[in-house]
């Protein structure tokens, strides 16, 4: 039978709104221990934002992370998919898009969720490098 996004999925993302700062962003995912975060607006996705996006798109440009906001430098419209999709239809978008993470909208929008590279390969390979490097507690 086939595993569908909602069974691998990590429930709650952690979203920030597009007119916060960079270094409240930064803040954020060195708290929350997660290298993104889903830009939001009302409530809606509206991007994606990454800490390589912090790196490149923002300190190489000498951008002042307390004046820029997320708006300014995130990923904008982000592929998606639903919690009923397939796992190997998220493996497959993954894939084409070279992604490492997709969010997870219900049909009208609402935000539930979003699946990692490291989530599909815990469920692919419980075995593997990358599945014990995902499961893994972060040092303190």
């Amino acid at each position: 039978m086939t595993r569908r996004v909602h069974e691998v999925m990590t429930e709650k993302p952690v979203t920030v709104e597009k007119l916060t700062s960079l270094a409240e962003a930064a803040r954020v995912m060195r708290d929350a221990d997660i290298g993104d975060v889903l830009v939001v607006d009302d409530g809606r996705l509206r991007g994606i934002l990454t800490d390589r996006d912090l790196v490149i798109r923002a300190m190489a440009e000498n951008r002042d992370p307390a004046e820029t906001t997320v708006q300014a430098i995130c990923s904008t419209d982000p592929v998606t998919v639903k919690p009923g999709d397939g796992v190997d239809q998220a493996m497959d978008l993954m894939r084409r898009h070279a992604l490492r993470r997709l969010p997870v909208q219900t049909e009208d929008g609402e935000l539930v969720g979003v699946v990692t590279l490291g989530d599909l390969a815990v469920e692919r390979d419980p075995g593997s490098a990358l599945a014990a490097i995902a499961a893994a507690e972060p040092d303190s």
